[in-house]
């Protein structure tokens, strides 16, 4: 995949080693029965979105349940199961933290918005969970504040950002600075990236 991801973005070849370091820690926070909250602003919000709903369900294969969920389905619901079992797939468990619009409005309108996903970070975040951070910049206010409310928490962070070194860069404990410095073209590159690592890790998970 990463052959692949370099040949049809030749410019991401020199991310190589950040990119392998943020897949590993979304892996090892599966594997620790964690969750991986992922924020950002604007076009990186909905890019949150999307990383969520590839973690979420099938992405490039369809994650079949497992025999012994299978069975519990079966036990539990009779005849009434086999939609489940055939319906349902395995998950990656993701949050994206734009998606909560009631609460994050709430925390801005009463308290601080510059605060407003640190609170969603202390609200969700437990031991063995993780923050995938977007920011083009790597200096969105809010999203620094989270960084540093989950390195006190002492979950691990990842970002995904510009070129520029940043706030998020010096905070985070991997960071993939895609090759670009205006807005749009460090999106463009953000979305193959980011698709690698939902594939990579699904490919791991489910095979």
């Amino acid at each position: 995949m990463l052959k692949e991801l370099f040949a049809r973005y030749p410019a991401l070849a020199d991310c190589e080693a950040d990119i392998t370091a943020v897949r590993d820690m979304m892996l090892n926070t599966y594997y620790a029965g964690g969750k991986i909250l992922v924020c950002g602003n604007g076009g990186s919000a909905a890019d949150c979105d999307h990383i969520a709903g590839e973690l979420l369900k099938g992405f490039l294969s369809l994650r079949p349940m497992d025999e012994d969920t299978e069975e519990a389905f079966r036990e539990t619901l009779g005849e009434e199961a086999e939609p489940f079992v055939r319906k349902l797939q395995g998950g990656i468990p993701a949050i994206s933290l734009p998606a909560q619009a009631a609460a994050l409005s709430a925390f801005a309108n009463d308290v601080d918005a510059e605060y407003m996903y640190a609170q969603l970070v202390m609200a969700y975040a437990v031991p063995g969970d993780m923050l995938l951070c977007l920011s083009t910049s790597g200096n969105s206010k809010n999203v620094v504040r989270a960084a540093q409310c989950a390195n006190a928490l002492g979950i691990a962070t990842a970002a995904l950002t510009g070129a520029n070194e940043s706030k998020l860069s010096t905070l985070c404990g991997a960071t993939v600075r895609a090759p670009e410095t205006e807005t749009f073209k460090v999106q463009e590159l953000h979305l193959p990236i980011y698709h690698y690592l939902c594939a990579a890790v699904e490919a791991a998970v489910f095979g």
